[in-house]
């Protein structure tokens, strides 16, 4: 039971990353139908911009701020300057998906430049060699930071749509986009915001992730492919599927990594996808798209 306990703390741990990435993607397949894959590489171009200012003494805070902040404007400049003159050229969304594909090999390109591409250790306030003791569970400080910023950051999620004006804004431009229009809703600007909200979620996630690894213009890769796959598993167009998903995802790779052994972990948690999916296509917690004509 010890054993038990302890892998499932990890793997929330893990899995509150994944949550975060998933909900971003979903967040942006939601309003858009658009699969972004420049999410990682935002993330990582936001979080190197706050190693960048770390380094140059800015405190921790305003530094992760800025960071955060680069995320979201490359989003929604990617939004304005990109999407939205293509969709105004009725490109259809195969070609949208492929424009955020350029858009990650440019970050990608633009990082490893002015960022390097050595493996670099990123300074964090919190520590993963020291470790918390509850009961017989063990959790490093950096563990019990990350699980304590998802649930501020989900909980500020759900207030943000559910509570104010812009949410419910965001709410009417993904349920129906031509009515909420005619309603005389600035969709054009919501959908931005909701791009930025989407790109800062994901530096959130880079920014703890990094301390537990080297920064390197490519250590997003494989959280991004782990927050998609959260995302589908808890249905694309939930967004509390998403956080679901991936906290499922991150406690089957604890599971998995502690039972049987680390090399298996991925292995387990993508059977465990394709089982979900089997038995639900939409996902967990997804329903079927029905477009108003």
């Amino acid at each position: 039971m010890q054993h038990f306990l302890q892998y499932t703390v990890s793997g929330l741990a893990t899995g509150a990353i994944y949550a975060l990435v998933a909900l971003g993607l979903a967040l942006i397949y939601r309003s858009t139908r658009i699969l972004n894959f420049a999410a990682g590489d935002m993330a990582t171009a936001g979080t190197f911009a706050a190693f960048t200012l770390i380094c140059m003494q800015i405190p921790f805070g305003a530094a992760a701020t800025a960071g955060v902040v680069v995320g979201a404007v490359i989003a929604m400049g990617f939004y304005f300057i990109i999407l939205v003159p293509a969709q105004r050229r009725d490109a259809n969304q195969l070609s949208q998906i492929i424009l955020t594909l350029g858009l990650a090999l440019i970050l990608q390109g633009l990082v490893g430049h002015f960022g390097g591409t050595e493996p670099q250790a990123f300074p964090f306030p919190l520590s993963d060699a020291k470790l918390h003791k509850f009961g017989t569970v063990v959790i490093s400080e950096l563990g019990l930071g990350t699980l304590g910023i998802s649930v501020v950051c989900c909980v500020l999620f759900y207030l943000l749509v559910q509570k104010t004006r812009i949410g419910l804004a965001m709410r009417a431009t993904s349920e129906n986009l031509p009515a909420a229009q005619t309603l005389g809703i600035p969709t054009r600007r919501v959908l931005a915001f909701s791009w930025g909200l989407a790109a800062g979620l994901g530096v959130v996630a880079g920014l703890f992730l990094a301390p537990a690894q080297t920064l390197d213009p490519f250590f997003m890769l494989e959280p991004f492919l782990k927050g998609f796959a959260a995302a589908i598993l808890g249905g694309l167009n939930s967004l509390p599927g998403a956080i679901v998903g991936g906290l499922i995802l991150g406690v089957a790779e604890g599971w998995a990594g502690g039972y049987i052994s680390i090399a298996f972990k991925n292995t387990m948690a993508f059977l465990i996808i394709v089982a979900v999916l089997l038995i639900r296509p939409e996902g967990m917690l997804g329903e079927e798209f029905k477009e108003r004509v």
